[in-house]
């Protein structure tokens, strides 16, 4: 038994050398940030996701040093923690950098993915180059991959439908594109980070939500509202892989094909993820008493049609009304069909 033990032994050494030098000599440890916890779907099928993929590709050339829910910096800090050096890889929410990151702020326009599948396939092309790709590495990172999250559906105390269902309610908001969403239903934005907003709607500072259905169980939100419509659009909301450009073009050429190669197969992976949870979520949630409903095609239309201004307000207010400004939006729209 001894001998068997020894001889499996050395065989892992040598795999583990053939690894090693197949992807670098010296192993390095990273250390990566995000801001959610590890039970969110994000963490789960993403982060933690993509982190073992690299681990197990690279043959333990790269492993990490993981510090989620903002144990290393702040969601708003997150880009400058990686720039600055204080973390090498972080999962950055674009929403959060919009002064930094003004054109991936488009991710937060309504009316257009009907899926995180299809928001994922147009961010993760619009991050391979153009605007999006050369604002981040302006930035001093790097983009590896992007996902975003499912559409966004409106939460509340009663049915929300026509844009007079709207008037004047306090609506929570994502962001200052998806504050020009409530605004243009004649609503009020109001911008409460993802942790405060339970206790926001149950003291009644809140009349409504706009959140994604993948999301909405990581904070037990449908515990607090009675109503949640299904087959909305009221924006979006992107994540976005990036490692310290000096530290990872350091990195051997194959370590970090291999960080973007495994990057890409988790963006879908996760996009995937998120939607086919849905369903589980609003069987249990209309168990539970809520009420699930779907936007009419009369209400769809009418909503649509409010909403249109947003995209132009984007182009005049977040791109200053600039052609790089106008150039995205009709890349995007062309990608989602939005």
């Amino acid at each position: 038994m001894k001998r068997f033990t020894t001889t499996r032994a050395f065989a892992c050494l040598a795999a583990c050398a053939t690894a090693m030098t197949a992807f670098g000599a010296h192993a390095q440890t990273l250390r990566l940030g995000d801001f959610q916890s590890t039970t969110h779907i994000v963490s789960i099928e993403g982060t933690t996701r993509w982190m073992a993929a690299v681990e197990e590709a690279t043959g333990g050339a790269v492993t990490f040093q993981h510090f989620p829910s903002e144990q290393a910096a702040r969601a708003a800090a997150l880009l400058d923690a990686v720039g600055s050096g204080i973390l090498d890889v972080a999962l950055v929410g674009t929403i959060y950098h919009e002064e930094t990151l003004p054109m991936n702020s488009i991710v937060g326009l309504p009316g257009f993915y009907g899926s995180a599948v299809e928001g994922t396939e147009a961010i993760q092309a619009m991050l391979a180059e153009g605007p999006l790709r050369e604002e981040i590495l302006a930035s001093g990172v790097t983009p590896l991959f992007g996902f975003v999250l499912p559409p966004y559906q409106v939460l509340a105390q009663e049915r929300l439908g026509m844009p007079e269902d709207w008037s004047n309610l306090s609506i929570r908001t994502s962001g200052s594109t998806q504050a020009m969403t409530a605004s243009s239903l004649g609503a009020l934005g109001v911008s409460i980070p993802g942790p405060e907003v339970y206790t926001a709607v149950e003291r009644g500072r809140l009349d409504g939500i706009l959140f994604p259905l993948a999301s909405v169980a990581g904070y037990n939100l449908q515990e607090v509202v009675t109503h949640i419509s299904q087959n909305g659009s009221f924006g979006g909301y992107s994540f976005v892989m990036v490692a310290r450009t000096d530290m990872f073009e350091a990195l051997p050429e194959d370590v970090q094909a291999a960080m973007i190669e495994q990057g890409n197969e988790v963006a879908m992976h996760v996009a995937n993820a998120q939607d086919e949870s849905i369903r589980g979520f609003l069987d249990a949630w209309a168990s539970q008493g809520v009420e699930i409903y779907s936007l009419t095609d009369e209400e769809l239309a009418t909503l649509t049609d409010a909403m249109t201004e947003v995209s132009e307000d984007w182009v005049n207010r977040i791109g200053r009304g600039s052609d790089t400004a106008r150039a995205v939006l009709d890349r995007y729209r062309e990608l989602t069909g939005g």
